[in-house]
C-alpha cells in the first residue's frame, strides 16, 4: 500500500509518501510544497494543488491522509490551513483515492506511543521507524510522514481485526 501523508498549510505544506508492506514501512519521498507570502491566495492554492497532483501522478498512492486542523485562536491562520486541507481533499477525490484524516493526538500516539510528544520526539521516531539516516526536515515533512505512518498503523489494526 502506498500512502501520501499531508500536513496542510498554505505557506508550507508537508508531504511524505510511504510504502507499507505488512508491518514494514519505507519512505519513498518527503518534503514540502512552499508558496511565497507575496503570492495571491488563489495562486498559492493552485500551486499546492499542482504539487499534490504531481505527487499523486508520480507515486499513485492508495490513500491520502491528512492531519486534522486543530481549533486555532487565530481565525485567519485556521482559515488558510483549512483551505490547504481542502486542496488535499480535492486532489484525493479527483484521483479517486481514499482519504482519511487523523488528529494530532492520534498521529503522536501511533508514532511515539505518547499523545503529548514534542516535535523532536516525533521526528526521531519517524527517523527510526523508517530507518532514515537523519531525522526528516523540515517539521512539516516529518509531520506528513508521521501522518502516513499513523494511517498505516490504523490500517494494519483494522486488517488484523477483520481476520
Amino acid at each position: 500500500m502506498i500512502i501520501l501523508g499531508v500536513d496542510p498549510g498554505t505557506a508550507t505544506m508537508g508531504y511524505g509518501v510511504l510504502e507499507s508492506v505488512g508491518n514494514r514501512y519505507r519512505a519513498l519521498t518527503h518534503g514540502v510544497l512552499e508558496t511565497p507570502k507575496t503570492t495571491p491566495p488563489h495562486e498559492r492554492l493552485l500551486r499546492l494543488y499542482r504539487g499534490l497532483r504531481e505527487l499523486v501522478e508520480t507515486y499513485q498512492p492508495d490513500t491520502l491522509a491528512t492531519e486534522q486542523l486543530l481549533f486555532s485562536t487565530n481565525r485567519r491562520t485556521a482559515i488558510q490551513v483549512a483551505r490547504a486541507a481542502g486542496i488535499a481533499l480535492l486532489v484525493a477525490a479527483e484521483a479517486g483515492i481514499e482519504w482519511c484524516d487523523y488528529t494530532p493526538l492520534q498521529v503522536k500516539q501511533a508514532v511515539t506511543g505518547y499523545g503529548s510528544a514534542e516535535k523532536p520526539q516525533v521526528q526521531t521516531m519517524v527517523q527510526r521507524l523508517l530507518s532514515l539516516a537523519t531525522p526528516p526536515t523540515p517539521d512539516d515533512a516529518a509531520d506528513a510522514l508521521a501522518v502516513a505512518i499513523c494511517h498505516a498503523h490504523h490500517t494494519g489494526i483494522l486488517q488484523a481485526i477483520r481476520r
